[in-house]
């Protein structure tokens, strides 16, 4: 039977067979609401602080300091729209490669007064420090940059920015969805330089669809996106999916235990599958900059990203041309524009993303399905011409 090969895992994971274990209780036997005061309700509650515990370790913070959501685009517009809620009208600072669940309500911002600045990046997507100082210059009241871009996998120096904001005494944020579990993520070190919030997310880390979180700073007021009966400390009223919280703080613990031996194994097959593109002419972004270890955006000149997607996936390889967000798009990656790639060579984008499962036989096989379809798609080229 014919059995594709997963290289999305920035779009999402498989769930983990042990998170699966852990949740399953809580769709049967153990279906109480986590707001209710009798014995059903008292075990939700208690799998619920559970959980909020061991996102919390996962990233350095307090269990009070987690706030459930239904995901990271919930979380992030929770900050972004939260936070402007309670301060006068003024300037959103945001990098020019934030996630669209951050530059989309940032931009519906400008409709309520607000100005939105976007700061501009270098051409291996790290932020450009010089226009992020200018930036402070203007002393914007909100600021979001995130520490992995889910596209190339740059990581953005946040504590170092975080520290240049300090003066200026904004609310900063960083969208930390694509690095927990692949990287070191601090919420007190970070914290401790000035970043007031943190958005992660479950899918991403072989947790369930559908739960995410804000780590919030207790100095930071923020407006509810969902008001009710006043669940999450007021910030995110609705009964909590007890499953995919269980699967979360299952999924965090996992992650973190297991992050060094993943990171270290992807790394050695990121080397190999570049190495390979090398090979075959491919232009590889982000390339100088520190990057997540599973992650490689890059392009074949002359080659259409979308219809080199379609034939990967006929060919058994499951890739994405972009974020799993926008990939409905036909415009080019806001990324790869912000880097100053041109247009042509931006729609070429194709990003491979690793999985804790990858192995060297899987990457080895993708090098040369792409190398086949690639000379294909050339020869019909050169017949169509």
């Amino acid at each position: 039977m014919f059995a594709p090969a997963y290289l999305d895992h920035n779009a999402t994971t498989p769930v983990d067979a042990r998170v699966l274990e852990a949740m399953l209780p809580w769709f049967s036997r153990q279906y109480g609401n986590a707001s209710s005061r009798h014995e059903f309700g008292r075990a939700a509650r208690s799998a619920v602080d559970q959980a909020r515990a061991q996102v919390a370790a996962a990233v350095g913070a307090h269990a009070t300091e987690v706030v459930f959501t239904c995901g990271g685009t919930e979380a992030n517009n929770l900050f972004v729209k939260g936070a402007a809620a309670l301060v006068p009208a003024g300037i959103i600072a945001i990098s020019a490669v934030e996630h669209p669940s951050v530059r989309e309500p940032a931009r519906s911002l400008q409709r309520q007064g607000w100005r939105l600045r976007e700061i501009a990046v270098h051409a291996e997507g790290c932020v450009a420090t010089t226009d992020f100082s200018d930036a402070m210059a203007e002393r914007p009241a909100l600021i979001s940059v995130m520490l992995a871009n889910n596209e190339t996998g740059v990581i953005q120096d946040v504590a170092a920015l975080a520290e240049m904001a300090r003066p200026v005494r904004a609310w900063f944020h960083s969208d930390a969805v694509q690095a927990l579990g692949k990287i070191s993520v601090d919420f007190r070190d970070l914290n401790a330089r000035g970043v007031h919030a943190l958005t992660v997310s479950a899918h991403k880390i072989g947790g369930p669809k559908g739960a995410g979180a804000l780590i919030v700073d207790k100095r930071l007021e923020l407006a509810p996106l969902i008001s009710g009966g006043g669940h999450e400390r007021g910030l995110r009223s609705g009964t909590e999916n007890v499953p995919a919280i269980v699967g979360f703080g299952m999924a965090c613990e996992l992650a973190v235990a297991e992050k060094s031996a993943v990171a270290t194994r992807q790394l050695s097959l990121r080397g190999e599958l570049e190495r390979g593109l090398a090979e075959q002419g491919a232009v590889i972004f982000g390339l100088k900059a520190e990057r997540l270890p599973n992650t490689v955006f890059f392009a074949l000149p002359g080659i259409d990203g979308e219809t080199l997607v379609a034939k990967l996936d006929r060919a058994g390889f499951a890739v994405a041309s972009g974020a799993a967000c926008s990939s409905a798009s036909p415009e080019p990656s806001h990324a790869l524009v912000a880097m100053g790639v041109e247009s042509e060579l931006a729609r070429g984008a194709l990003r491979v993303s690793l999985g804790r499962d990858t192995t060297e036989q899987l990457v080895r096989d993708f090098l040369l399905a792409l190398a086949e379809t690639v000379f294909q798609l050339r020869r019909l080229a050169a017949l169509a011409s």
